[in-house]
């Protein structure tokens, strides 16, 4: 099957010091101080077949990620940008959809079959360490995750542990436009990252809230469109992009601005007539920009969630977390505590359209053209077909 397959150097920075887990499981807690030269091939790999409690699935659509794009851009030394947790090499992509096409053996796998229409968690938890076990899998101590440590979806079919898969009855019930239903299946992922930071992780907020996202990608327009159906009195944007200006716009956002022609905090503190938001969102990526201007607009009791990964470290002003009765949230994955259905059914019932997201296609064979358009960071999401 084709599939796009990410290599890289293993090089630690000098710097950097290489965890005994490390060297043992040649997987990086931090990837950008460790993987270097990285190169993404469309190849020519062996088709997947599943294992007991796993489903080869058919994929139907992939969305491109900025994890992605931090794997194809790199810095002065030529290290890849992500973060995170990373292994290679492997076939690339987390968001996606897909047609269960065999059922593996077991009672895993039960209540799938053949025909199933599915979106799965990127997440692969283990179950049976303790974060797992207290109810954490965001945070499990085994965590591999597709197509950052195994192989993902930008490919023509993937095996996944039967345990991460969703059905997408809802969504194909909302959209008549089969295609369409597939690609807006496939952002099933980066919503419930958005809700997992808002809603599980932050704790949410009262209806008719002040409510600032600063950065409107995939996660920051979905996050957009979690507040409003929450309730949020008000949602202000920030995005330096004018096609995701627009987008922000067209998925319910009450004000946007370019925060390269405004000052957030004095656009937010005028906005809500000087009371300060009540839950700023920060999917930007941008944290030493953004998180100095969301400490300005903190309203009394109010909140900050970090969701955009960049390796900065933040000067903060604590006194003013003081004074306000203010909480800072780190947010991370989208598993457990009913995230998946939930936001399933809401697709389903229409107070979230990520159809008004998609704004670019490519077949498969294209793929490293996507990921080039990608790093434009001109479109909302970009979706792979293979």
């Amino acid at each position: 099957m084709k599939a796009l397959v990410l290599s890289a150097d293993w090089e630690p920075r000098p710097t950097y010091q290489v965890s005994d887990w490390e060297k043992k499981t040649g997987k990086a807690i931090e990837g950008f101080n460790v993987w270097r030269h990285p190169k993404l091939e469309l190849k020519e790999v062996p088709a997947p077949k599943p294992g007991p409690g796993q489903l080869l699935l058919k994929v139907k659509a992939c969305g491109v990620c900025g994890s992605d794009v931090h794997f194809y851009e790199t810095d002065q030394d030529d290290y890849i940008l992500y973060p995170g947790l990373t292994k290679f090499p492997a076939i690339i992509g987390h968001e996606f959809a897909g047609e269960v096409l065999e059922v593996g053996p077991g009672p895993e796998a039960e209540g799938f079959k053949p025909g199933d229409r599915v979106t799965v968690e990127e997440m692969v938890w283990c179950g049976h360490c303790r974060p797992c076990r207290d109810g954490f899998p965001n945070h499990c101590q085994n965590l591999e995750e597709i197509g950052f440590t195994i192989d993902g979806a930008m490919a023509e079919y993937i095996v996944v542990p039967a345990k991460l898969c969703w059905k997408v009855d809802a969504v194909f019930e909302r959209y008549s436009d089969e295609d369409l239903a597939w690609e807006v299946a496939a952002t099933t992922e980066p919503t419930c990252v958005a809700y997992n930071t808002i809603f599980e992780r932050a704790g949410g907020f009262r209806p008719g809230a002040y409510v600032a996202i600063y950065g409107a990608g995939p996660i920051g327009l979905a996050a957009i469109q979690l507040a409003k159906a929450a309730g949020a009195a008000v949602v202000i944007a920030f995005e330096i992009s004018s096609v995701r200006r627009k987008l922000a716009e067209e998925v319910g956002a009450d004000y946007v601005y370019d925060p390269r022609e405004v000052t957030p905090s004095e656009a937010v503190m005028e906005v809500s007539h000087g009371e300060g938001a009540d839950l700023s969102v920060e999917a930007a990526g941008a944290p030493e920009k953004t998180i100095p201007e969301m400490e300005k607009t903190l309203a009394i009791g109010g909140k900050i969630a970090v969701v955009g990964r960049a390796a900065k470290r933040v000067p903060m002003f604590l006194e003013r977390f003081q004074v306000r009765r203010s909480q800072l949230f780190g947010a991370q994955g989208h598993s457990g505590h009913g995230i998946f259905p939930s936001v399933i059914r809401m697709m389903g019932a229409g107070l979230i359209d990520n159809s008004k997201i998609i704004t670019s296609r490519f077949p498969l064979d294209e793929a490293l053209s996507a990921l080039e358009k990608a790093t434009k960071r001109e479109d909302g999401k970009i979706i792979i077909k293979p």
